[in-house]
């Protein structure tokens, strides 16, 4: 029975249960941990290969006959932007490889934006105004990155197809301060919500009053399905193309969640003009990237069939533990009125929405409890969930018995968090 249908008495009766399994598990001495989404070390052993792969001098050539190990091919092997290029569905020649971080490759698209501009406008660091659109809840670190250069952030409400494209089309029509948006367009983190095919044209249509407008196309889940019927996105870059608006868009991806996060490539793609910025920006802090590790993992993954395969792998290791969430959430708090969540057809998150006022409550019983989750309201900008509600769930380091212990705790933390505020109101 819905916990808002119960009578006071009725409430304190559950209070106090809940209460008594709640001292049970902090006796327990728990130290668990879902509060980001690492890769379990059985993940990263699918990738072991990829430290193998080197082990002739012959294969320190790359198919132009370059030598990986000296100076030299600042975007990256030819091989490695093949594949990125087949991931995220766009010409090779659009492609530039960094180092392992996408992440880093975001910041510095800022970074160039902020200091010397972008189709000959003002650099961002010379005005008065700079705002971004973020939509929420989010990624934590996206927002950090445009936060850290001083830019208004700007919450924009995500729903079943994606960001709240009237808002944001009527925000950007005349505001030439509003300089970009950040997206993750598939399996989004959290809410593991894929942009329906009318956002993503939208998306490549916008005509926004600052002609130095940025999308942030995080595609970081591209790959990384978790269901025999995986979500497609829309090719948002052949979109812009059709409509004139590639310099608009910059499309990340790694493989950062395919091989290792530590050591995976990192890439993006764009235009030709910021490939250009791009290069201008980047060959002033170094002469190129890590190409023995892009090699490597040419090697070890092949073409983008190997990495179809590699994902397999990765899904046989995720897929129990999302359902597992799933399982426990429905069973513990599914008719109580007290919870909603996604369920996601792939990604690395669960979004769960609790009643208002409560998130920050359950995730700090749960810390007293020994389970750490990532901080009630990091998933909104600048850490304020103006509902005090959403909590970002990342199933995938724990092992299975350990995940089981760690939404045990969760699920009673999320009814007695919901009984003290029902009660006390």
């Amino acid at each position: 029975m819905a916990y808002a249908n119960l009578s006071k008495a009725e409430l304190q009766k559950v209070f106090d249960e809940l209460s008594a399994e709640y001292k049970g598990y902090q006796a327990k001495n728990l130290s668990l941990n879902m509060a980001r989404g690492k890769p379990s070390a059985k993940q990263l052993e699918l990738a072991l290969g990829v430290l193998e792969a080197l082990k002739a001098r012959s294969e320190f050539a790359n198919s132009n006959g370059d030598d990986c190990r000296n100076y030299g091919l600042w975007d990256g092997l030819p091989e490695m932007k093949r594949i990125f290029a087949d991931m995220v569905g766009v010409p090779a020649s659009q492609v530039i490889l960094g180092n392992n971080s996408s992440l880093m490759m975001m910041f510095e698209v800022i970074s160039r934006g902020f200091s010397h501009g972008y189709n000959g406008c003002t650099p961002w660091c010379k005005l008065d105004k700079k705002k971004f659109l973020c939509p929420v809840p989010g990624y934590d670190r996206h927002f950090a990155v445009t936060e850290y250069y001083g830019f208004e952030l700007i919450n924009i409400p995500m729903y079943a197809t994606g960001p709240d494209m009237d808002l944001i089309e009527k925000l950007v029509k005349d505001d030439d301060s509003i300089k970009g948006i950040w997206c993750v367009p598939k399996y989004s983190n959290p809410t593991g919500v894929t942009y329906s095919d009318e956002t993503v044209r939208r998306f490549a249509a916008l005509k926004p009053a600052a002609k130095d407008f940025k999308i942030m196309w995080d595609n970081a889940y591209c790959v990384h399905d978790l269901t025999d019927t995986p979500d497609t996105l829309l090719n948002v870059y052949d979109l812009c193309v059709e409509n004139g608006t590639e310099d608009q868009i910059f499309i990340f991806a790694s493989t950062s969640k395919i091989s290792f996060p530590g050591a995976g490539v990192a890439g993006l793609a764009t235009s030709d003009n910021n490939i250009r910025d791009f290069k201008e920006h980047t060959l002033t802090s170094t002469i190129g990237p890590d190409k023995l590790n892009q090699l490597r993992h040419v090697l070890f993954l092949h073409d983008i069939n190997g990495v179809r395969a590699l994902m397999k792998g990765h899904r046989a290791i995720l897929e129990p533990k999302f359902r597992l969430c799933e399982l426990m959430l429905e069973e513990n708090v599914g008719d109580l009125g007290i919870a909603e969540w996604n369920k996601p057809n792939g990604g690395y998150f669960i979004s769960v929405d609790v009643l208002d006022g409560c998130a920050k409550r359950v995730v700090q019983l749960c810390k007293e409890a020994g389970v750490i989750l990532t901080d009630a309201g990091a998933t909104f900008p600048y850490g304020k969930d103006p509902h005090d509600s959403n909590i970002r769930l990342a199933p995938s380091f724990p092992p299975l018995e350990e995940l089981e212990q760690a939404m045990e705790v969760f699920c009673c933390s999320i009814k007695l968090a919901a009984a003290e505020k029902l009660l006390n109101a």
